[in-house]
């Protein structure tokens, strides 16, 4: 029994928050800016060249404004991660019988009876006392720690991925048939996504793939409404 138990692994769906916000965010930006931009220019009467030009030079810039948005988003989760566990790690140094109250109420706010939270508590903040408090008194844990790097690139690569789907309808489709070819293509695409990402992330799937692609195509139909009001202007 001893062994089955400590041989026993769980797998949790929270374990993949981290990278699968970033990707999936990533993926998604990709295809809905860059097929929104490609149907919009389209719609102008724009020649398919043009409209491709400007579908690679936004999935460019889409990919390095993600990789920047995301580092400097999470490296300031970070920062307010390491400014918490610094002003945690002092006040334990200063006063470790008040923290270790705390931390003790903490439990039997959780359920525990008092003597039992006393005992937790101070087993506990032998073993590690700051990774106890960043746990249960801050919420800090590995699985949800900032990682502004891993998040930047995965943000970037994901929305280059996504946002070159929209660009290989633009090189497939027949001349005059690019807004369709790209719209039916990136919500298919889009529909995949939200279904993948619900799945991995333990959701409902056909809800998943309800609200991507319903987003989606609103996207594309005021970019198309756009290009068409303006583009005979310019």
């Amino acid at each position: 029994m001893m062994s089955r138990a400590v041989s026993h692994v769980e797998r949790h769906y929270s374990d993949r928050i981290g990278w699968l916000r970033a990707a999936v965010l990533g993926a998604n930006d990709g295809i809905v800016s860059t097929a929104s931009l490609v149907v919009g220019i389209a719609a102008a009467n724009t020649a398919q060249s043009g409209v491709l030009l400007a579908g690679v030079s936004g999935l460019v810039a889409g990919a390095m404004s993600m990789a920047a948005g995301e580092y400097v988003s999470v490296s300031s989760q970070a920062d307010t991660e390491r400014a918490d566990l610094d002003r945690e790690r002092r006040e334990l140094e200063v006063s470790g019988e008040s923290e270790h109250e705390e931390l003790a109420a903490i439990y039997v706010k959780r359920g525990l009876s008092d003597e039992v939270a006393q005992q937790v508590a101070s087993q506990l903040m032998a073993h590690d006392a700051l990774a106890a408090h960043a746990r249960d008194e801050l919420g800090l844990s590995e699985i949800h720690q900032a990682k502004p790097i891993q998040a930047a690139i995965a943000s970037s690569a994901t929305f280059s991925v996504g946002a070159a789907f929209p660009l290989i309808f633009v090189l497939l489709s027949p001349s005059g048939w690019v807004i369709p070819a790209v719209s039916v293509g990136s919500l298919l695409c889009l529909a995949f996504l939200g279904g993948l990402s619900a799945r991995v992330g333990g959701a409902n799937v056909t809800v998943g793939i309800a609200r991507v692609t319903f987003l989606g195509a609103l996207a594309m139909a005021i970019t198309t409404a756009v290009g068409t009001v303006f583009g005979p202007i310019a």
